[in-house]
């Protein structure tokens, strides 16, 4: 119980630094709690920006991809990341940022109302912005569980270290609001950032350097294809390289842009970005790779004695029985497993404080609801002005509450594999939604109709692929089955790690619809007034 303890006092450390910021001058009022006054420094804001986004989805979900799919799990993400995420931030982020100074912006809805005038459309967006932001933080709670029942050696439950994680986060978003959650995201930043370097070197030293591991991996012919892009085809590949394109449409990251002091910020937040995600992927998918050669690990042993169970038989069980083995296979946790066999007691809770830093970067997502609720729903339709700010508020605070509870709730269900739930849910649909934010800021011709369509549309695709996904059960590994087939065609096909159209992931199409929908709806239908296109556009109004 060791490290568990020294987790459980790093969480009471978050909890002063959360509740405490809230208590210092310019704290007070709706702009204070949900964006600290727009008066975050720069390097608060580039390292609570860097950490609201490196998430359980990066520390356990690309270790656990890595562990099952090798070193392609890099090439998927990490390196795509540090390209397309800091150029979204320098290109939409920056105006973000400088529309939100001029018009007093609080939520990206607000600009889209404002934008192409509408109301109700407005709220739509919302709604989905909302729902596709759960499973980020259902994932959270997920990572929770699964870091404090592996690091106590399973005598803390994973119910309830997801639980333990929920409550922390929404205590101190609840006091401590948007300048509460940068000071937290910015220690938990350094934190992983530093014991994460740890781990990869004191596991290295413990195993006899990586080098020997790779060739272990390398001279066994069932892990050998781990060490080359074998796992994943060129087209699923190919398609995963949208995924990053999401980031800026995320909630929580657009308000984070809002948060800024000066629009200079950006600048060194785009140079250091990229050097933040190599210092994360890296060792994350690495040691999630060099996992599969560490079988002196009874935890790891396990799980690649029910890999190879899965793979020798792959029809010959039942739905559940399948789940079983998928979710005993399944290698989120394999750091803290490392951690806990070659590190010492005390270094392993440490370090398991570490990797719990970046789990619990869910507060901005919670946040960030908060935020576009009170402001895009309980203000728009007459609360604030009816009842004022202060409870104001109080509403966002319950609304902190209400979101806590719902994703613990659905992380108890939640099948096993995070980086998947992140990338088929959360990434995907919020990829789709990029068309608003482009046409938004650089199309004048676009329209209230052309947004509602890409709203429908990213809605319906989202809820099919959730539905297939819960009609037909992942295949075990290695085994695709067909969903649509035409002329010999296999158009739509169930995967291990979920759905895909002609090969690609489901992104891809639901992008070039949502874009293709844009375009043409917004060329049928009338734009807002020329005043209106005069505060966005004035050089073309004039």
């Amino acid at each position: 119980m060791i490290p568990a303890l020294v987790v459980f006092l790093y969480l009471c450390v978050v909890l002063y630094i959360g509740i405490f910021a809230f208590r210092r001058p310019g704290g007070g009022g709706a702009e204070g709690y949900f964006l600290a006054n727009r008066s975050l420094g720069q390097y608060v804001f580039l390292l609570s920006l860097f950490g609201t986004n490196m998430t359980a989805f990066t520390i356990l979900g690309s270790a656990g991809h890595a562990f099952a799919n090798g070193v392609v799990t890099y090439g998927l993400m990490g390196s795509s990341s540090a390209f397309l995420i800091p150029i979204t931030l320098y290109l939409f982020g920056t105006r973000v940022w400088a529309l939100g100074k001029r018009h007093g912006f609080m939520t990206p809805v607000q600009m889209y109302r404002d934008r192409w005038e509408c109301g109700h459309i407005g709220t739509a967006i919302f709604a989905v912005q909302a729902t596709l932001l759960v499973p980020y933080i259902v994932i959270a709670v997920m990572g929770g569980g699964t870091v404090l029942n592996a690091v106590s050696g399973g005598v803390v439950p994973y119910w309830f270290g997801g639980l333990i994680v929920a409550a922390v986060v929404m205590s101190y978003v609840f006091f401590g609001g948007m300048r509460g959650t940068a000071w937290v995201n910015t220690f938990q930043t350094v934190l992983f950032l530093t014991f994460g370097a740890a781990a990869i070197l004191f596991i290295g030293v413990s195993i006899g350097g990586f080098p020997a591991a790779m060739e272990r991996l390398a001279g066994n012919p069932e892990s050998a294809p781990l060490l080359t892009r074998e796992q994943i085809s060129p087209r699923f590949f190919f398609s995963y390289m949208l995924i990053p394109l999401s980031t800026i449409m995320f909630p929580h990251i657009s308000i984070f842009c809002l948060t800024a002091r000066r629009m200079g910020q950006f600048r060194k937040t785009v140079i250091f970005y990229p050097l933040c995600i190599l210092a994360i992927w890296l060792p994350c998918t690495f040691l999630g790779l060099a996992a599969n050669a560490m079988t002196d690990v009874p935890g790891i042993e396990s799980k690649l004695e029910a890999r190879a169970e899965l793979a020798a038989d792959p029809g010959g069980r039942t739905p559940a029985e399948t789940a079983e083995l998928q979710r005993a296979a399944a290698g989120d946790d394999v750091i803290i497993l490392m951690l806990e066999h070659y590190a010492p007691l005390w270094l392993a809770g440490l370090l398991g404080a570490g990797i719990m830093a970046a789990v619990m970067a869910s507060d901005s997502q919670i946040l960030a609801l908060s935020t576009m609720f009170t402001e895009d729903v309980f203000a728009y339709y007459g609360g604030k002005s009816r009842f004022g700010s202060a409870v104001q508020v109080q509403t966002g605070r319950l609304f902190v509450v209400l979101i806590a509870l719902v994703a613990y709730a659905i992380a108890l269900q939640a099948p096993p594999g995070i980086f998947g739930i992140a990338v088929q849910y959360a990434f995907s649909g919020f990829t789709t939604l990029l068309p608003l934010l482009v046409a938004a800021l650089f199309w004048r011709g676009s329209t209230k109709w052309g947004a509602l369509a890409v709203v429908l549309w990213t809605a319906a695709t989202m809820t099919a692929v959730a539905i297939l996904q819960a009609v037909v059960p992942a295949p075990p590994p290695g085994t695709v089955v067909p969903i649509w087939t035409l002329g010999g065609l296999d158009l739509i096909t169930r995967t291990p790690g979920g759905t895909a159209v002609l090969g690609y992931m489901p992104v891809l199409p639901m992008l070039i619809g949502s874009s293709l929908l844009m375009f043409v709806v917004s060329r049928l239908t009338p734009g807002p007034g020329a005043a209106t296109l005069r505060r966005y556009f004035p050089a073309a109004a004039g």
